[in-house]
């Protein structure tokens, strides 16, 4: 979850940590840190907050230009939010950045300090840094093989060493690593977005494999010392895709890059109008003798496992399983080789879900990912992968991942309907059309900023509201009550509309907001039911409708509708929708949308 940038070359170190750091802030912004070689010696520079406050410190102090460094950005885990807890950390002539959690830190604490060595932090990077020192004898790949032997839970390392000045060492577990080499140098990161300035072309770290960067090379081996070549890979998106381009936010440059991002995802797996995968290396024995299907995800990416269940249930006619992949993880599931597994997760890095994962190839089931990062861990874990192009994603609340997300579970859902024999090529072809489409349809819905920033100042003062809806709708509410309190910090709720009557209508009072969705038409009169017994008892009703439902206007205190179309593909428009309101209320309280307090972009820890 935290943010590591390593370089050592032929420019200023600390200017190539400075700009990695600001493009990796997204994971962490808690404090930040960087340490150099400078006049032979490693110097360290910290902070807490934002990394504009670490490039002002480094600003103001005299440093010689320095060709090697690593720098960190925190999302704190073990210890306060503090200048002696943040990154990088020293341990006599170890000094490392770390992304994970080290499970057995107390433990090895103990046994650290019966040797007097006593940490300063509450850290348990810490630990891990007094581990590699106390068994450091000059030579790193014997400390590393030694020292992560100790270690358990997940971690990604780059390490210096006092006596190795140009030298950056790195290995991992399940934290992300990528590298690339330049002709400024070489660099690793958590992210590929602090390399593009300088490559396209990069490789994924492969698990417990130790990296070391010179400034000529980047040499991968294993723990035996035997030399690996890595994958290398390249990315499609160049360097303006993970700026801003004019917009106040990044939430809102990547709301406005949904029709874009669609049509990339789905364009290329449509073939004679039918959904066809082969360019991803699935066939279509991968769709046949399933008797149930299990998607696995967090956050929004469970959400959109909803949609999808909805999605397979009604067109393709199997069991869909929708788990908490944090859940599922700990749950004794029922695997067999007729399930398949479809974990989503836009950084395939996400924790949980890669557990899931393993899970379920032991237990014989095929596996799914949908993932938007080439060769992160989910996408190397899995029997099959099917990558969204989003590309980069910066704001910590999804946006066109989401929806990059569904539009692969409708093709998935299509092609599951057609290989099992619940719909026709006609329909199919059909249904595709109408996917098609979506990406001019919300080139619509993007008008409607102006309108909805006006609506969204009813939600301004709230301290509670819910979101509404049935079936489709339903998933839409989890995802927009989701999207608004993770960055408006409103507290918000999102119920099945038909349950109001089993509780929850009792926290329905004067002028308490409720989002109602209701674009299903074969429920929609439940809905609008629903939402006459919130206005009857004072709520100030948003109602979502498709354009010409016939609605009292006394119903709702505001009414967005969107263009006719088939409901089956209301999620979309509404989600620009419900994403739209989170913005607008965020920015009318003057919140960072960006970077919310307490989240990090990428969950790569339990």
């Amino acid at each position: 979850m935290c943010g590591i940038i390593g370089f050592t070359g032929n420019c200023d170190a600390k200017e190539v940590l400075i700009y990695g750091l600001k493009t990796l802030e997204y994971r962490g912004y808690d404090s930040a840190g960087i340490a150099f070689f400078a006049d032979g010696k490693i110097k360290t520079v910290k902070t807490v907050g934002k990394v504009d406050i670490l490039a002002d410190k480094v600003a103001t102090e005299v440093f010689d230009a320095t060709e090697c460094g690593i720098g960190h950005t925190r999302w704190a885990t073990h210890g306060g939010v503090t200048e002696v807890n943040s990154h990088p950390h020293t341990a006599g002539r170890v000094t490392l950045i770390h992304n994970g959690i080290i499970e057995n830190y107390q433990k090895l604490q103990e046994e650290l300090e019966k040797q007097g060595r006593k940490p300063v932090s509450q850290t348990d990077t810490e630990i891990a840094a007094l581990v590699f020192d106390s068994i450091y004898n000059g030579d790193p790949y014997e400390t590393i093989r030694k020292g992560c032997e100790k270690l358990e839970g997940a971690y990604g390392f780059c390490i210096m060493f006092a006596d190795r000045p140009g030298e950056i060492y790195a290995i991992r577990n399940g934290s992300p690593l990528v590298a690339t080499l330049s002709d400024k140098g070489a660099v690793i990161a958590s992210d590929m977005v602090a390399l593009i300035k300088y490559s396209k072309d990069y490789f994924v770290l492969p698990e417990h494999m130790i990296a070391k960067l010179t400034k000529d090379a980047v040499e991968v081996t294993d723990l035996k010392g035997n030399e690996v070549k890595p994958e290398m890979l390249h990315v499609n998106w160049d360097i303006a895709a993970a700026r801003k381009g004019g917009y106040d936010y990044f939430m809102l440059k990547e709301i406005h890059e949904q029709p874009q991002a669609i049509s990339k995802t789905i364009s290329p797996r449509i073939k004679d109008g039918m959904p066809d995968f082969t360019s991803d290396g699935i066939d279509d024995s991968l769709f046949k003798d399933l008797s149930r299907i299990i998607i696995v995800g967090c956050g929004t990416a469970m959400h959109a496992g909803l949609v999808g269940r909805e999605l397979i249930e009604k067109f393709a006619r199997i069991q869909v399983n929708v788990e908490i992949a944090s859940e599922f993880r700990y749950a004794d599931p029922i695997l067999d080789e007729k399930t398949l597994v479809i974990a989503i997760s836009q950084s395939g890095e996400t924790a949980d879900t890669k557990a899931a994962i393993e899970i379920a190839k032991k237990s014989g089931s095929k596996t799914l990912s949908i993932v938007n990062v080439k060769g992160s861990s989910i996408a190397r874990e899995s029997d099959y992968v099917l990558y969204t192009h989003a590309g980069p994603e910066i704001a910590v609340a999804s946006t066109k991942a989401y929806t990059v997300q569904l539009s692969a579970m409708y093709l998935l859902a299509f092609k599951l309907g057609y290989i099992n024999g619940k719909l026709s090529k006609e329909a199919v072809k059909g249904l595709v059309s109408c996917l098609r489409k979506v990406p001019s349809d919300l080139e619509q819905i993007l008008k409607y900023d102006k309108q909805i920033e006006t609506i969204s100042n009813i939600l301004t003062k709230a301290e509670d509201l819910f979101f509404i809806g049935r079936g489709l709708d339903y998933t839409l509410s989890c995802e927009g009550s989701l999207k608004l309190k993770e960055i408006s910090y409103i507290h918000s709720e999102a119920y099945a509309a038909g349950e109001l009557k089993h509780g929850t209508i009792s926290l329905i009072t004067d002028n308490i907001p409720v989002i109602a969705i209701a674009t299903q038409k074969h429920v929609i009169q439940k809905t609008i039911s629903n939402v006459k017994e919130c206005r009857s008892r004072g709520a100030n009703v948003i109602l979502i409708t498709n354009e010409g439902e016939s609605v009292d206007p006394a119903l709702c205190d505001h009414q967005i509708t969107i263009p006719k179309m088939d409901d089956r593909f209301a999620p979309f428009s509404v989600a620009v929708i419900v994403q739209y309101l989170a913005y607008y209320t965020s920015v009318h309280r003057g919140l960072n949308v960006d970077q919310p307090r307490n989240l990090a972009k990428s969950v790569t820890v339990e």
